[in-house]
């Protein structure tokens, strides 16, 4: 009898490891985004402010859900403070003013919300439209690769001090706090000196910090930026940005997980935006080479791009690479899906590839679907090798040229859509689609 039970437990767990190995972008035997995620914000009404939030805040606050509350100008939590927020509350960034939230090194954020009462940051115009306000920035004490281990985010914030708007330190734990079903709205407006504002900004941000099913749509910056730091991600959702979904920088060490960005070629910026843009640096004389640099450790994420005529915007220009990886970054990423794209991944020109480079470019049990091109190297014609290298079995990658139909479960749903795969619709195939 013993020996039975030894031998069903054997089978139940070899049977589990099959069924994880099948499971590809997002996963959940439910669909995740239902109840807090919002893809149509525009029909939305949260509302007039009830409380202005303007200047710094010193000391311990709560924002209830029974007032609406607006970001007069750069608002700053400093001095060591916990800002609380409950769930259901709803915080509109002002236009006029570029409303905007900071929670400055050594504060907190207690942004709680739930499935079925999440947080809100929105616009406060009537007609709401990409980049009608700023953002929010989480700073911490986590390390980044710059020189004296610090930095600062500018954006023309106004700080009443410098330390309020500086990141960075010698604390890879460190705790920011919490953001839990948290949606952010129209953020990312431009200025003039300082380019677009991202929708959330994490800038030395230390693993103690939870950052989870948190959704940015209709940025007109990044989404995501991530700026250092050593943190964790997961249930992370980027709806129709106008420039990156998610940014790495200044050797931020990110476990992400369980995540989705969709982007359309009809709002992507001309500069070539992407699903992911991973870099160690923008200017090499500003890091310190004896730090390490930006490292991605991905699994289980969904990069779509949904177009209403693939092959035509792809003709014209309008759909670009899904991941781009600067010299000198690094990227693990497994079980993802790739799906609509020019090509799948592009690494910089200046990155040259032998043993020690794909040993920092791990691509394994991938899901490449409808994309023109899977790996390239920039500015490269041949990518033979890269596709030779990764298309051997022994990484699990698979090629596909699915409809979105076929590929995932409800893409076109315009209220609830599920972009978990048709799993039951894969084929494993280590063919290329240019075979």
């Amino acid at each position: 009898m013993k020996n039975i039970t030894k031998i069903l437990c054997l089978f139940l767990l070899a049977h589990g490891l099959v069924i994880a190995q099948q499971e590809k972008g997002i996963t959940g035997t439910n669909n995740w985004l239902n109840g807090w995620a919002e893809f149509q914000p525009k029909s939305e009404d949260y509302g007039e402010p009830t409380q202005i939030l303007t200047g710094n805040i010193t000391k311990d606050t709560k924002l209830t859900k029974r007032d609406t509350y607006l970001l007069l100008g750069s608002v700053f939590v400093t001095d060591s403070t916990t800002l609380t927020i409950e769930p259901g509350t709803v915080i509109i960034g002002d236009f006029k003013t570029n409303g905007s939230l900071t929670i400055s090194k050594g504060c907190k954020i207690m942004a709680e919300g739930t499935v079925t009462d999440p947080i809100i940051f929105t616009s406060n115009r009537g007609v709401k439209k990409e980049g009608d306000w700023g953002g929010l920035f989480i700073l911490g004490d986590a390390p980044i690769n710059k020189f004296g281990n610090a930095s600062s985010v500018d954006y023309g914030l106004k700080p009443s001090k410098y330390e309020n708007i500086s990141y960075g330190g010698d604390n890879p734990e460190s705790d920011s706090g919490i953001l839990k079903y948290v949606r952010i709205e129209y953020a990312g407006k431009r200025t003039r000196e300082h380019g677009y504002f991202n929708g959330l900004t994490l800038a030395g941000v230390g693993s103690g910090t939870t950052i989870e099913n948190v959704m940015v749509s209709y940025c007109k910056g990044n989404s995501f930026n991530i700026l250092g730091g050593h943190v964790n991600m997961e249930k992370l959702v980027s709806f129709r940005t106008s420039s990156n979904d998610f940014k790495f920088n200044y050797g931020t060490q990110t476990n992400i997980s369980n995540s989705l960005a969709i982007r359309s070629p009809y709002v992507s910026g001309a500069d070539g935006s992407r699903c992911m843009y991973i870099a160690s640096y923008e200017q090499k004389e500003e890091v310190d080479f004896t730090k390490p640099g930006t490292v991605v450790e991905a699994e289980n994420l969904t990069l779509v791009n949904v177009s209403d005529d693939l092959k035509y915007d792809i003709s014209v220009g309008l759909v670009k690479e899904a991941i781009y990886v600067a010299k000198d970054a690094a990227i693990n990423i497994t079980k993802s899906v790739i799906s609509g794209f020019k090509p799948a991944v592009i690494f910089d020109s200046k990155t040259i590839i032998n043993s020690e480079t794909l040993d920092n470019l791990k691509f394994s049990e991938m899901y490449f679907n409808n994309c023109d091109g899977n790996l390239f190297v920039e500015n490269s014609s041949n990518n033979e090798d890269l596709e030779n290298w990764y298309g051997n079995r022994a990484f699990f990658n698979v090629y596909s040229k699915g409809s979105d139909a076929e590929t995932f479960i409800d893409l076109k749903n315009p209220k609830k859509p599920d972009f978990r795969l048709r799993i039951n619709k894969i084929l494993a195939s280590s063919a290329s689609l240019d075979d």
